[in-house]
């Protein structure tokens, strides 16, 4: 036989309206009395119907976490993230897929929170650094967190998580050039993500810091995928005076770069340096492993998550205000140089 709310109320000897209250997370209710629930919750193995949660009031208990990116790894990494801080929290999560250059991506968003009735939705890149689709959003009046390279975030802060994207991008290039490279090529990620523009930054800042002025010829655009890795690297070391280290915008880009310089018999690293970002599971799983930037995407969508579910519960609460601020929110993260075996000195 089901376990109906009314047997866990039993069993804890409080009102039905109490236990929703608890399974909903709401605030005022006395630890004592909240113990109680949830030990009558895990006794009965009580699951709370998320359907009759949603219709029961105006409230919705489901976000949804939009995207369009290539990288399987990033999104499930996101995805995984976003679902951690769900669960811990009562909520359910909607994946939605989408073509961010679509123009029908506005009609596409109205209907989404019209008919989903989403407490609110967590973007990630290029969605999350398109004004266009911000403005799109506050007027349907849905809470939301962008994730976003550090440049996209300017007076929006309060909606962000951030990654410092140029930072990360300088201490890779500056672990090339401490090695004595100085002919550094850039494979750059699509135009349409702000985190291509932070990464050349940061390595066009480390270039000049060294004395060094960046070769427009050893910059070449491309996207955040295996297949423009190979090509960039085949353009880059297939050149008059080709680079003795590439940096790939991407581990999947690096990953490419490394196949094209082996279709090539060029030894890595004795004879080119190559370095990725990321820290994608194609840089552990590529020989050799991939020198990179550490960025903890299953954090980063826990932390944008937990602030977007701190800013729908606060609604009409008395916290009405104070979930951008919430203590525990990692606002902002600056990924970490990892040293593995694709770099090294630069060849005499």
């Amino acid at each position: 036989m089901k376990v109906t709310i009314n047997d866990v109320a039993a069993r804890a000897g409080v009102s039905i309206k109490t236990v929703s209250r608890v399974i909903n997370n709401e605030p005022s209710v006395r630890p004592a009395t909240k113990k109680k629930v949830m030990d009558a919750v895990k006794a009965l193995n009580y699951q709370p119907n998320l359907a009759a949660r949603n219709l029961a009031g105006t409230r919705s208990y489901t976000i949804a976490f939009i995207y369009d990116n290539p990288n399987a790894y990033y999104v499930i990494d996101m995805q995984n993230g976003i679902l951690d801080a769900c669960k811990a929290r009562g909520y359910e999560l909607l994946i939605h897929p989408s073509n961010s250059k679509s123009p029908q991506v506005h009609k596409e968003l109205e209907d989404l929170v019209e008919h989903s009735k989403v407490a609110g939705l967590v973007l990630t890149p290029p969605f999350s650094e398109k004004p266009d689709v911000i403005e799109t959003v506050k007027k349907l009046g849905v809470d939301y967190v962008r994730i976003v390279s550090a440049e996209a975030a300017e007076k929006d802060e309060d909606n962000c998580i951030q990654v410092d994207d140029s930072s990360a991008a300088y201490e890779l290039t500056k672990h090339l050039l401490d090695h004595g490279h100085k002919r550094i090529g850039f494979l750059c990620g699509g135009e349409e993500h702000v985190s291509t523009h932070g990464r050349l930054d940061g390595y066009k800042r480390a270039l000049k810091d060294a004395g060094l002025v960046a070769d427009e010829d050893m910059i070449l655009k491309g996207e955040y995928s295996f297949d423009s890795g190979v090509q960039g690297a085949k353009k880059l070391l297939g050149s008059a005076n080709p680079p003795s280290a590439i940096f790939a915008s991407n581990d999947e880009m690096a990953a490419g770069a490394l196949f094209a310089a082996r279709l090539m018999n060029i030894d890595i690293p004795s004879q080119l340096s190559i370095v990725g970002f990321e820290d994608s599971p194609f840089s552990r799983q590529t020989w050799p492993k991939l020198t990179t930037a550490h960025q903890p995407n299953n954090e980063i969508a826990k932390c944008a998550a937990a602030l977007v579910l701190s800013k729908a519960r606060s609604k009409g609460s008395a916290e009405t205000g104070s979930a951008s601020k919430e203590a525990g929110i990692q606002r902002k993260f600056t990924p970490s140089l990892v040293v593995r075996d694709s770099s090294g000195p630069a060849p005499e």
